[in-house]
């Protein structure tokens, strides 16, 4: 061939727990296609897909119980662990957190994990600690292809992997793991192999977690700013300042705003909210476009939208919107 495209997505990752591989588990496959609903669920990982089905079950009526390795959301802002934390227990979901399954066993129609917090007993147990890429099989190395320790294809914006004749694109690849990346990449990578030159920037990219309350991200956390020698400054705006919230009596959560110092342009957006998802674009686009925090604070915003609590929030870095009288620009 002159040119090939590597596209064989992810398949659920399955920790090498002992006892595990033996019994009846399920992974997001067979969790979503089950007739039937456990009285009991445990939940092992925190993974998007764990905390999704994970709250689905719970309000469809399992006695839901997560074990996380680490924290929820460890990898992002402390505050949106936190927040989802104290939502999904307010619920009734049990979150045991820094927590391991040693062992599994199934017996008499019951699963029974040992872990670092003692012995759970549950009716199903979902599996659910991320996706592995689908390239083990495809002797990638014997083509001069490079993996990462994870065994995703290592590309560039162009799609391009270590050997300029072949391509790769979507949840094999060290990108992000969302359909909408995936769908770029897939059309960037067939563009390029037939000549053209089309690059995939994902800084601004943003992400959307479906718990209630949502969690939505784009751009930088002031960890992740840090960590790449960005000196930062950031402000966090709770959902009780926010109208939409207010008359929604839902104020759960917050809007966090990251900007870089010196320039004050907007470099990060966390929001935890029932649809912050609904707001994260536009931050995308500010971010997108350069904007300062003052440009995006003058604005106009809709009242009584979600999204006006980003201009709320890019208010608080000069002033305190406590005081401000509605719709104040």
């Amino acid at each position: 061939f002159d040119r090939c495209l590597v596209a064989t997505g992810a398949s659920p990752a399955v920790p090498p727990i002992p006892g595990l591989k033996e019994s009846p588990y399920w992974t997001s496959t067979e969790a979503l296609v089950s007739d039937t609903l456990p009285e009991r669920l445990a939940v092992i990982g925190s993974s998007v897909v764990a905390l999704e089905l994970a709250q689905a079950f719970a309000r469809l009526g399992s006695q839901v119980t997560i074990l996380a390795r680490n924290t929820l959301f460890f990898r992002d802002d402390p505050a949106i662990g936190e927040a989802v934390t104290a939502a999904f227990r307010a619920e009734g979901i049990e979150v045991l957190e820094h927590t391991q399954a040693s062992q599994v066993a199934h017996m008499d129609g019951e699963f029974v994990l040992t872990t670092t917090h003692g012995e759970l007993r549950a009716d199903k147990l979902l599996v659910a600690t991320g996706r592995t890429p689908n390239t083990r099989s495809l002797a990638l190395d014997a083509a001069g292809v490079t993996v990462n320790a994870q065994g995703a294809i290592v590309i560039d914006q162009g799609m391009r992997t270590s050997n300029p004749n072949i391509y790769a694109a979507g949840d094999c690849t060290d990108q992000p793991q969302f359909v909408y990346v995936a769908a770029a990449a897939g059309t960037r990578a067939a563009i390029n192999m037939t000549g053209g030159d089309a690059a995939l920037d994902l800084t601004a990219m943003p992400a959307v977690v479906f718990t209630d309350p949502q969690v939505a991200t784009v751009g930088y956390s002031e960890a992740e700013a840090h960590h790449d020698g960005i000196e930062t400054d950031s402000r966090t705006l709770t959902l009780d300042n926010v109208p939409r919230a207010l008359a929604n009596f839902d104020t759960r959560g917050f809007i966090k705003l990251v900007i870089e110092e010196g320039s004050h342009r907007l470099i990060g957006v966390q929001a935890v909210a029932p649809e912050a998802g609904e707001l994260i674009q536009t931050a995308a686009l500010a971010i997108r476009n350069r904007m300062t925090v003052q440009e995006l604070a003058d604005q106009l915003f809709p009242y009584l939208t979600m999204v006006e609590g980003l201009k709320l929030a890019a208010q608080t870095f000069n002033k305190d919107v406590k005081q401000l009288s509605c719709c104040a620009g």
